[in-house]
């Protein structure tokens, strides 16, 4: 009897071991196809698609087959798939109730994919923050600032927000913002401008640069001076032209005022004595 059970342990060892042995090459396997499947699909797809559109199919084929071959892993067990199963259908439902943002977020998502305001890579700009798409997943979008920080925001807030893609278009206009002197020339101010665009090698010919007279400010003639560039050129140009108007508005002999203020009484009333008065050497400031 003894001799028995102890062959009997033995064969069941052995079969138990055998199992697990399947059950490990059958999950290596499952990882080696569904890696090579997700590379696949890159090579396949990668030119009739955009970089997030690939990224989502390569991760659902890697998961959906791995999640195939571990349920293979499994049944190799002799675990109940049924039950599994089960298991998993009640505990899904009661995820679903407790994680409303998360299903919120998924839909979002679904809505961001059909629509494509924007592709990994771009630069887009959400409320205060601006950075490159780095991914497009179900939940969030994760980008990276020009300060290299890794910023994720949820779909659900992208979908309620103002989102500015920065790298839609080839070209970008910039606009610039110059008050001059109520004493100069506009038509001088605006030569000295086209010179400055004219000479500028980033800035765009076509659309032309464009002189808009805005109005009489408080201490100056305010201006807007709008110029195109290439998007790749933008923050360079941005900073050179900037800098070239004030070295022209320097040699022309232009003036940029700064706030002041002009106080009048009228034309009978004396004007407001100012006194300079020093301050004393031993007062405290």
């Amino acid at each position: 009897m003894d001799n028995l059970w102890s062959h009997l342990t033995d064969l069941f060892d052995h079969q138990r071991l055998m199992s697990l042995v399947r059950a490990a090459v059958i999950l290596g396997v499952g990882v080696v196809l569904a890696k090579t499947a997700s590379l696949s699909i890159k090579r396949i797809f990668g030119r009739h698609m955009t970089a997030h559109h690939v990224m989502l199919i390569r991760r659902l084929v890697f998961y959906l087959l791995l999640l195939l071959f571990t349920v293979s892993a499994l049944h190799e067990l002799g675990f109940d798939l049924s039950i599994v199963l089960g298991a998993a259908g009640i505990l899904s439902v009661a995820i679903g109730f407790a994680s409303q943002t998360s299903a919120s977020n998924l839909i979002s998502g679904l809505f961001l994919i059909g629509e494509r305001p924007f592709s990994v890579g771009d630069i887009i700009k959400v409320g205060d923050t601006t950075g490159e798409v780095l991914s497009i997943d179900l939940l969030s979008v994760k980008l990276r600032t020009y300060d290299n920080l890794y910023v994720r925001l949820p779909n659900e807030s992208l979908i309620k927000s103002e989102v500015t893609t920065l790298t839609k278009f080839p070209i970008r206009r910039l606009d610039l913002l110059i008050g001059v002197a109520y004493k100069e020339d506009i038509n001088k101010v605006r030569d000295v401008l086209t010179v400055v665009a004219t000479n500028n090698p980033m800035c765009l010919e076509e659309p032309k640069p464009l002189f808009i007279f805005l109005g009489f400010g408080e201490s100056s003639i305010d201006l807007q001076f709008s110029l195109w560039t290439k998007r790749e050129n933008f923050i360079a140009f941005k900073t050179s032209v900037q800098i070239e108007i004030k070295q022209a508005f320097d040699q022309n002999g232009i003036e940029i005022p700064f706030p002041h203020r002009t106080l009048y009484t009228g034309s009978v009333t004396d004007p407001f004595p100012v006194r300079v008065v020093a301050a004393a050497k031993d007062d405290k400031p």
